[in-house]
């Protein structure tokens, strides 16, 4: 309750600052103009077939909440952010092997804004593949009827465009608005949807036996705890202590337990659903070698699956290793500490200070790399118990939710100091 009492007041006191009444108020603007495109269909398509089949598919449901909730209703932004988030993977990866992309990872802005470039034109041709998978999954399940090949360029174009769009309105909100864009339209996509799934769920429950009763329970305790996980481990840092000899006095340089934040399931669920993807599209093809490995495939890979469960997880674990890694820099941590005077007490600075550091690094960010994978594989497992479907992305959305409202008070509350310090000043 003082958590959301000091929330509220810090809204109530950022409002009154000119610069970020902009930003939240751009913010807004951006995100109601993302639910308008959400509900663009594309045509030829049977919404209420393909409702159905999400219904029965968690693992698309699960696509759904990382595309802004456009998947389920197959809007021409039905791809959402995936492929963009697919091919910054991609680029980042292949920085560790080719050199030119990893100077350019070290050349501030000018290197960001080459790699965001590059990043873009990927993410065309991978929304394209995205695009036909998509279609060929739906066309099996006879969700779109036999179309021209004219019809078919057109519907893929459209869906090809509106991830660009999604891509713009991100990056929009980046520059102008508040908050990480990518973080910012999924968490608006669960939100919206948020009411909608509540009154379904409660009005199809059969509260008069005792196991649904049970479950229930269960699912909110579940969902307390996740909850208070989330901002336990979000708001918990490791400090370590750093000395200065010539102004006599000890700092700390703090290391999140969660340093990458959302990103790393964002960016896992994004592979790890690739081969059931690949296997649905592929299950009804003229060749049943070809279909009966492809089903097999899908199975594996099925959202509850012990296969799926273990590659999702360990994919939590690498990319939060990998994702901190990008963001906290032990080498250029150790070179700035060297120049400014400051050292680890105990620690030599250049080369044993950085060993040091990447030492606590990694033994921090296990533990927040842990808890990630824990937190978006436990609820798909209580699910065989409970039977509760929506329990299964449950874990993901109460992770993305609270972890965005934490990173928005945070920007919020250091904007609003600044404005404090800038009336004070003047």
């Amino acid at each position: 309750m003082n958590y959301l009492a000091k929330s509220l007041s810090l809204y109530k006191e950022g409002l009154k600052a000119p610069l970020l009444r902009k930003k939240i108020l751009f913010t807004l603007g951006i995100l109601i103009l993302f639910r308008l495109i959400a509900h663009i269909p594309v045509p030829g398509v049977n919404l209420a077939l393909l409702k159905s089949f999400f219904a029965q598919n968690q693992l698309l449901s699960l696509l759904d909440i990382f595309s802004g909730g456009t998947l389920a209703n197959f809007s021409i932004a039905a791809l959402g952010l995936n492929p963009y988030i697919n091919a910054s993977i991609m680029l980042q990866l292949l920085g560790f092997v080719i050199p030119e992309l990893k100077e350019l990872q070290k050349e501030g802005e000018y290197g960001q804004a080459k790699l965001n470039q590059y990043t873009r034109i990927i993410t065309i041709p991978l929304s394209i593949f995205q695009s036909l998978g998509m279609y060929g999954i739906l066309k099996s399940q006879n969700i779109i009827a036999q179309q021209s090949i004219l019809v078919v360029i057109a519907l893929i174009a459209s869906m090809v465009t509106g991830t660009m769009i999604m891509i713009f309105l991100g990056e929009l909100i980046n520059e102008f608005g508040i908050g990480n864009g990518i973080s910012v339209m999924i968490f608006a996509g669960i939100i919206s949807r948020l009411p909608i799934s509540a009154i379904q769920s409660l009005s199809l429950a059969d509260f008069s036996n005792p196991e649904t009763l049970f479950n229930l329970i269960l699912f909110l305790a579940i969902a307390v705890a996740i909850i208070f996980a989330v901002v336990t481990i979000e708001e918990a840092v490791f400090r370590i202590p750093v000395s200065y000899a010539k102004r006599a006095q000890t700092t700390y340089l703090p290391i999140k337990v969660n340093v990458a934040g959302v990103m790393p399931i964002i960016f896992a669920v994004s592979l790890v659903s690739l081969p059931s993807l690949l296997g649905q599209a592929l299950s009804r093809v003229g060749n049943q070698t070809i279909a009966n490995l492809a089903r097999g495939l899908s199975s594996a890979f099925s959202g509850t699956s012990v296969l799926y469960l273990i590659t999702y997880f360990v994919m939590v674990v690498a990319f939060t290793f990998f994702y901190s890694t990008v963001v906290f820099k032990p080498k250029d941590v150790a070179e700035e500490l060297r120049k400014s005077g400051g050292f680890i007490p105990g620690i030599r600075p250049g080369v044993a200070t950085e060993k040091r550091l990447e030492y606590l690094l990694y033994r921090v960010v296990f533990i927040g790399a842990f808890f990630l994978a824990m937190i978006a594989v436990i609820p798909s497992i209580i699910q065989k118990v409970t039977g509760i479907t929506s329990l299964s992305i449950g874990g993901t959305s109460v992770l993305i939710v609270v972890s965005v409202i934490l990173e928005l008070n945070r920007k919020i509350e250091n904007v609003v100091q600044m404005y404090n310090y800038d009336k004070l000043t003047y």
